[in-house]
This record gives structure tokens, sequence and C-alpha cells, in this order.
């Protein structure tokens, strides 16, 4: 099977992580799901839980919020297929660490290389961001054009979304 990008967005808590696991289930053997969610409380704890439940023991499980393309370069070599949950959080992570604009524009672009250059698979979930209503905050407004470059910049004609 060749390389396949695929990229599932939607609204918060729609199942996009259900069907990725689904699609990646399906088409991959050897899967590797990095999740990028940070626990910080309660209710986090029994959202993780149940991700781990839906994925089930065949996948590996790498927990990184902020350094995933280290984790790629480390992993990549063993799973058919890297399953990023969740753009968005990874997003949210930078910006909550303080990252200038023009870090995380570079981040993003040197994801999107990385993904291009490596032969694994890769699906990315991410939140629908941008068809509501314009967010009060500054930080909420910084977030929105760095999402739009992170989904709309490394898609091609080589990407498959749902």
């Amino acid at each position: 099977m060749g390389k396949k990008l695929i990229f599932i967005i939607g609204g918060a808590r729609s199942g996009k992580s259900r069907f990725a696991l689904d699609y990646a289930n399906r088409h991959f053997s050897k899967k590797i799901y990095l999740a990028t969610c940070e626990v910080l409380d309660e209710e986090m704890v029994q959202r993780v839980e149940n991700h781990k439940k839906m994925r089930g023991p065949e996948w590996l499980t790498i927990e990184e919020p902020i350094n995933i393309l280290e984790r790629i370069n480390q992993f990549w070599e063993k799973g058919d297929v890297i399953l990023i949950d969740c753009l968005t959080l990874w997003l949210s992570n930078l910006l909550m660490r303080g990252e200038s604009d023009k870090n995380i524009i570079e981040e993003i672009g040197s994801l999107i290389k990385a993904i291009k250059n490596n032969q694994t698979s890769f699906i990315i979930v991410s939140n629908e961001v941008g068809m509501g209503i314009v967010p009060s905050d500054p930080l909420s407004r910084r977030f929105e054009p760095s999402f739009q470059r992170s989904s709309g910049d490394g898609q091609s004609e080589v990407w498959r979304g749902f």
C-alpha cells in the first residue's frame, strides 16, 4: 500500500477520533497514536482513558503535547501510520507556552515538511475553527490564523480529507 495522507476535521466531540481510529484499523496493521492532549483536570483524565479503550492494545501510544516532530522522527519506522490527535490541541499547547506567531508558523512548516518527506502514512485529526463568531479575546484571535495556516498549507493533491 502506498503512503496515505488523511486529514479529518470536524466539530468538538463530533466523533473525529473514532472515525480516524476506525479508518486506521481498517487500512493499517502497525499503528502509532500520537496524543497531543495535556491532562490538566479530571474530565480530561476520563476522556484520555476512554480514548485508550477505543484504541486497544494493538496501538503504540505516544503522549507528546509539544515536541511532536521529535516523536515523529523517533518512532516513524515502527508504524505504517501515525495518527496525530489532535492538531488543534498541539497548536493550543504552543500558544499557551508563549510561543511567538513566528515560531508557531515555523513549527507548522516543519511538521508539514516532515509529513511530506516521511514514508509513513499520516492521519491528522483537527477541530473545525473559524466558522463561528470572531473570538472575543486576543489569544483566541491569534489561534485562528495559526490553525488556518496549519490546516491549509499542508494540503495538496496527495491529501484525502474527511
